[in-house]
């Protein structure tokens, strides 16, 4: 307990200097940027005055300069408040917390569809290195690896949604359906089914290649030989020895897939008409809302850090010369 609490605190005082290189780089980049929130507002009117395009700016705060604007911006970070969305006129955070749940849901499931069954297909093909279930998982991964995530959802759609009609087209849940509980539950999982199976597939192909090579490497250590010497059961070899070491690399790869399956889900979401966090990304760069864009940042690297904070306790119950190392140093 003392060495996951040692490890889990070197963590977060490490990622406060990431938190501020990403706010500040991320201010400066959106400053290169020509055009603010309050132009694609007049164009969104159809045009406008300069002195109500003034007024609008001083309104937000636009009119101060960049250095001003962003030590306002880091000290209101500092008390958990992310400003006001211009687009939406409503507190950021708010709006946050209204379409995170919807991306935490598909990507969780996601990544436990991806893992586990790239696991297990990944031991299948690890097994036996070479033989034709090898060959054959190997071939349909690289197939599956190179289709495009948008063009796979809209297979699915096409193909369960429209013609077969077994899933919905599109949303979270079904409008106004009055549904609560575990009803509401079923219902949200069926809308969840093909976003989740688009985003997991691609992600499922990775998995399964990564542990196929890793067992393929384990097979080579001198600790199988010895157990294989040993005249232990092959079934036996390949869980508890070869399936086991190879599992490591691949817990690393989920935390570092976090990131990559965050900024899928901007795609899958605009296909299915997800109200999520993705989708929410791409309404603010549309409309121009850098603060609503500074916020979906700074929460997805949030969100990014606390999953490689979790990937790393994983890593250190799973290989418990990790988190000595870290505890000791």
């Amino acid at each position: 307990m003392k060495r996951a609490w040692t490890l889990v605190r070197r963590r977060m005082v490490s990622s406060i200097p990431v938190l501020l290189i990403v706010v500040v780089g991320t201010f400066l980049l959106l400053e290169m940027a020509s055009g603010d929130a309050v132009d694609a507002y007049l164009v969104s009117l159809g045009g406008g005055d300069a002195g109500l395009a003034q007024s609008l700016r001083e309104s937000y705060g636009l009119d101060r300069s960049a250095l001003a604007r962003l030590w306002l911006y880091v000290s209101a970070l500092a008390r958990l408040d992310l400003g006001v969305s211009v687009a939406f006129n409503r507190p950021i955070l708010d709006i946050i917390l209204e379409r995170l749940p919807n991306t935490l849901w598909l990507m969780g499931s996601a990544t436990v569809l991806a893992f586990t069954l790239g696991t297990l297909l990944g031991i299948v093909a690890g097994a036996k290195p070479g033989g034709a279930a090898d060959r054959a998982l190997s071939v349909g991964s690289l197939a599956l690896y190179a289709i495009p995530s948008f063009w796979l959802g809209l297979v699915l759609s096409l193909v369960f949604a429209v013609q077969l009609r077994w899933f919905p087209t599109a949303g979270i849940e079904t409008i106004a359906s009055g549904k609560t509980g575990l009803a509401r539950a079923l219902d949200i999982a069926r809308h969840l089914v093909l976003p989740v199976a688009a985003l997991g597939m691609i992600y499922l192909a990775l998995f399964l290649r990564m542990m196929r090579a890793g067992m393929a490497e384990v097979w080579r250590q001198d600790f199988v030989l010895a157990a294989r010497a040993k005249g232990l059961a092959r079934r036996r070899i390949v869980l508890r020895h070869v399936a086991r070491n190879a599992l490591l690399p691949l817990v690393t790869m989920l935390g570092l897939q976090a990131a990559t399956m965050l900024g899928g889900s901007v795609v899958i979401e605009s296909v299915f008409a997800i109200p999520g966090f993705g989708r929410l990304a791409y309404e603010a760069v549309a409309a121009r809302d850098a603060p609503l864009l500074m916020g979906i940042i700074v929460v997805s690297a949030v969100l990014v850090i606390v999953v490689n904070l979790l990937v790393d306790l994983a890593y250190a119950w799973l290989d418990p010369r990790v988190g000595a190392g870290e505890a000791s140093s």
